[in-house]
């Protein structure tokens, strides 16, 4: 029987410990070209990839890690991902080719820096600003000091354009000179995954990467792309040139670039490169060395694992042999045409068999859920390195497929309106006897290793009785052993993030910082208006109408912003008559307003607004919007009534 005691992490069970031998007798460990490959090329790196802010603030390091440095994993990590978590160890400086080079570890995403012929393009500037001119001094250091010729943002994911104000001085931004070159559309869906859903997302995201969880051999290893989130601070800069079409090119600093564009694939706006002089080949995060999500636990628009298979097939047929090295944005490249076309070809068939067999047994009526229990991955494909599921895995992947292509719903009238986890959770326990005779059986199946439906139903006495110490303690314990059991550096950190927060309850975290003055410059004003939107309290603006007219002195744009029928909504380049109140104030001085660097009172006060009609409807408007929390429940019901 489990011990429901203490709060502190346990042991694997022995079922568990069987699952892990049994998958280190299947999968080639013998085969260490990886680890070569992911040390080749080093120049040097910063000890213990440590980075600091400007406050003496630690927002990344690798030295909670050591526990990695032994060659076989403990009972309580799975071996695969003991592997994978070993190879994202390697940090630094690397020579991809002579001319070509790579910051990797000392974030969870890689910038590649290009050498021209005056100075060096950068290639995704990590998460944080922090990070990204650790980066780049690390190149400094053993490549000399070179003025940024330009930047390339290679899809929209905060991971590779968060850090840019790290690589560009003040005057290059002021004056345009460096080039921010990115995807079609990067800006649309930079903003709408990580602003509009940002506050949801960040809260998931901590199951997603675990960085709340201790670092440790019952904790936190690996995120499966990398080691973990980094912190630091963000900034989005708006992109100066857009690549539009596959076989675009660009000359920068006197070297050729040949896009490829691969939209709704790993993110709604990506691109890939080849850049003739180097005979490299860079796919962005399209082809990286495990199978990659196509719906992240954070939560994003469903990637389309169709699409994706043809962007690789397409890369094949534009550059097949052409390459003599393959990079990514995350984890180590590979060399060689042969061993670049076969990863290439097997990443074009992991995504490929995916989608067509999830189709396939969707179309003879099976459901989500079936599928992932029914589909296995041929053995050519389960046995690549590079296709395992630290990442994504197979077994969500195909549900995210199946939503693509027929949503949440699975045509069963039983589950078309169910009731909420609360109310059916009730149910549940009274039609299972109560909680005492759940917990009795609850317990002989965890001691028979039956992990997943133990964790099924005593989901459903926590959100009935969430306060029952001992379901508590038994569902932490059950989701433990499946996190110690997952190959899915993603499934491990959800699974034991769970179990801490039934054990400890939430972190207690840092109010939400504002969104910096940077990325607010960034967004176009009709997206700040998106943005405010969202905001609004539906049920508290019922009856009410406010119409507003604002006019932006620098950038000479009006709009009308329209509160009726509980939705705002907004007009461009026009002014309403008969509005509440008109604002007349540079889009800047909107930005120190929401930057919180000043308040609208203030800057009338300074003459930086004009206004006429009755400014108080603005101050009723705003009192419409709710602040979301940082933090909210997940593994148990909401304390707060939110309507």
């Amino acid at each position: 029987m489990t011990d429901i005691s203490n709060s502190e992490p346990k042991d694997a069970t022995p079922s568990v410990i069987a699952q892990q031998t049994t998958m280190l007798n299947a999968l080639p460990f013998s085969d260490t070209r990886d680890f070569d490959d992911a040390a080749r090329g080093f120049l040097g790196t910063i000890e213990n990839a440590t980075i600091t802010n400007p406050q003496g603030r630690t927002v990344w390091s690798l030295e909670p890690y050591g526990f990695l440095s032994t060659d076989q994993a403990p009972p309580t990590v799975n071996p695969s991902l003991w592997r994978q978590s070993r190879l994202n160890m390697q940090h630094g400086l690397f020579e991809v080719v002579p001319g070509v080079y790579q910051v990797r570890g000392l974030d969870i995403a890689n910038m590649t820096l290009i050498e021209g012929d005056g100075g060096v393009i950068v290639v995704d500037t990590l998460t944080s600003i922090e990070g990204a001119r650790a980066a780049l001094d690390l190149y400094f250091r053993h490549r000399g000091l070179k003025p940024v010729a330009a930047v390339i943002f290679t899809h929209t994911h905060t991971d590779h354009w968060g850090g840019a104000r790290g690589v560009l001085e003040d005057d290059a931004l002021a004056t345009g000179r460096v080039p921010i070159i990115a995807p079609n559309l990067f800006m649309e869906h930079a903003v709408s995954e990580n602003i509009i859903a940002g506050p949801a997302m960040l809260r998931r995201a901590q199951y997603q990467f675990g960085p709340l969880l201790a670092k440790g051999t019952r904790g936190q290893v690996d995120c499966g792309l990398g080691k973990s989130m980094a912190a630091g601070s963000v900034a989005l800069l708006r992109p100066t040139d857009l690549i539009m079409a596959t076989g675009d090119r660009r000359v920068i600093d006197g070297v050729e670039f040949e896009f490829q564009m691969a939209p709704n694939s790993e993110a709604p706006a990506e691109m890939h490169f080849f850049i003739p002089r180097y005979r490299l080949l860079n796919l962005a995060e399209n082809c990286t060395h495990n199978f990659h999500n196509l719906l992240p636990f954070r939560g994003a628009d469903v990637r389309d694992a169709l699409a994706w298979s043809k962007y690789l097939g397409e890369a094949l047929q534009l550059w097949d042999g052409k390459a003599e090295a393959m990079c990514g944005q995350h984890h180590w490249p590979v060399w060689g045409a042969e061993r670049i076309g076969t990863m290439i070809r097997q990443q074009r068939d992991l995504y490929k068999f995916a989608h067509d067999q999830t189709i396939r047994l969707m179309n003879h009526g099976l459901t989500a859920a079936e599928i992932a229990e029914t589909i296995q991955l041929p053995k050519s494909l389960e046995g690549a390195w590079h296709g395992r599921g630290y990442y994504g895995h197979i077994r969500h992947n195909v549900k995210a497929i199946y939503q693509k292509y027929l949503g949440w719903y699975d045509a069963n009238p039983v589950n078309l309106d169910p009731l909420p986890p609360v109310e059916s959770g009730r149910k549940y326990v009274e039609y299972m006897g109560g909680a005492d005779a759940i917990l009795a059986r609850a317990r002989a199946d965890f001691d028979k290793g039956e992990f997943r439906f133990v964790a099924q139903v005593l989901g459903h006495l926590v959100f009935a009785e969430p306060d029952h110490a001992a379901a508590r303690a038994l569902l932490a314990d059950t989701l433990e052993q499946l996190g110690y059991a997952a190959e899915s550096a993603t499934w491990r950190n959800a699974y034991l993030f769970g179990a801490q927060e039934l054990r400890q309850g939430m972190p207690k975290v840092p109010a939400r910082p504002p969104m910096p003055r940077e990325t607010l410059a960034a967004l176009r004003t009709s997206q700040l208006w998106d943005v405010l939107g969202i905001r609004l309290n539906g049920p508290n603006a019922e009856g009410k109408r406010i119409v507003l007219n604002w006019s932006f002195s620098d950038t000479g744009e009006t709009f009308v912003l329209n509160l009726e029928n509980c939705a705002l909504t907004y007009s461009e380049g026009v002014q309403a008559e008969g509005a509440d109140a008109s604002f007349t104030l540079a889009r800047a001085t909107l930005d120190e307003v929401i930057a919180k660097l000043t308040s609208f009172p203030e800057a009338v006060a300074a003459g930086k607004v004009k206004l006429s009609g009755n400014p108080m409807k603005l101050a009723e408007l705003m009192g419409l919007m709710d602040e979301f929390p940082r933090m909210f429940e997940i593994v148990e019901p909401k304390r707060a009534v939110v309507r």
